[in-house]
């Protein structure tokens, strides 16, 4: 990907990942997850634990728990989401419980609830598919002695700990993140359209529509929408005539939109979902933890030569400067 060429301060955790292979091919079903001991009552166990009277009770699994938490509070759950709903997506410890809230939204008709439903979907699906083996490949990471193990390691741990309640059962993947997105586009979010375009599922197919999205996509200055777009505007835009004189088909016009994203507004700090997502699922990860988005591509993607041209792409983007 873009990110790969003169990393300085990240670094491409290539051996990791590779390890991390076993993770994939479980997901694909060839590996049974890991089993749970089971306890007399018959409940999945992580422990046992003693009560004052010398009898043991099973230690529920965390997912089960908040489960049972969330049914034992009924109507107590907040039957709505505050006014801009994509804020919880970067501060909420438990993103299973923004789902339910969100999945609410979504089934009473709101597309952004949607969007950001998927955005979930998309961000735990890597640990809910198989928790115990995502655990395991932490485990493996962190003895593997690498000096960028840790910061993946901890990146990862954090995904664990925020999407702790989502359950294989969920089938949280690839075929339900782009559902819920074609529901939302079909429903009018702009975020969403952007993102089938960029995974290469647009909802139409000629050379109008993909130029009239970018240009609805470029006047809406909706950082959703620049960030959804992004993957659809790099080297998988070469040769695309309708994009021609748009910023697209180069190695860097990629992370032009990325970066005009966080121009408008979308978090991307050292701590945000973006850079997360970057260490834990793609193993690039900073050697300086507080390192945000922005600084990351000048220092470790962008050459000195391009960064001018960086600035006029984000300029033409967002229709003003750019930091250097």
């Amino acid at each position: 990907m873009a990110l790969a060429p003169t990393l300085k301060t990240w670094l491409l955790v290539l051996p990791a990942v590779a390890v991390l292979g076993v993770a994939g091919y479980r997901a694909s079903g060839h590996v049974g997850s890991v089993s749970s001991p089971v306890a007399a009552s018959g409940l999945p166990t992580a422990q046992v634990a003693g009560n004052e009277d010398g009898t043991t009770v099973p230690v529920m699994p965390e997912a089960l728990a908040r489960r049972l938490a969330a049914f034992e509070r009924g109507g107590a759950l907040p039957s709505g989401l505050p006014l801009d709903i994509r804020a919880d997506i970067e501060g909420a410890t438990d993103l299973f419980a923004y789902a339910q809230r969100l999945r609410a939204q979504a089934d009473g008709g709101n597309h952004e609830a949607r969007w950001m439903l998927s955005r979930v979907y998309d961000y735990c699906a890597q640990y809910a598919v198989d928790p115990g083996g995502y655990r395991l490949d932490n485990n493996v990471l962190a003895g593997l002695g690498l000096s960028a193990a840790p910061a993946m390691v901890d990146a990862r741990e954090r995904v664990a700990q925020r999407c702790g309640g989502f359950v294989p059962g969920d089938k949280l993947g690839a075929a339900l993140v782009l559902a819920e997105r074609r529901k939302a586009a079909a429903q009018g979010n702009l975020a969403a359209e952007a993102a089938l375009f960029a995974e290469g599922e647009p909802l139409h197919d000629s050379a109008d529509y993909r130029r009239g999205l970018v240009e609805r996509v470029r006047l809406s200055r909706d950082p959703e929408a620049f960030m959804a777009l992004a993957p659809g505007m790099g080297v998988r835009a070469a040769g695309d005539s309708a994009l021609d004189g748009l910023v697209a088909g180069e190695q860097l016009s990629e992370m032009a939109w990325r970066l005009a994203a966080c121009e408008l507004g979308l978090p991307c700090g050292a701590d945000s979902v973006l850079v997360n997502s970057f260490c834990a699922n793609g193993g690039i990860c900073s050697q300086d933890e507080t390192q945000d988005f922005r600084d990351f591509v000048y220092d470790a993607a962008v050459s000195r030569q391009g960064a001018g041209k960086m600035n006029e792409w984000i300029k033409r983007l967002i229709g003003r400067g750019s930091r250097p």
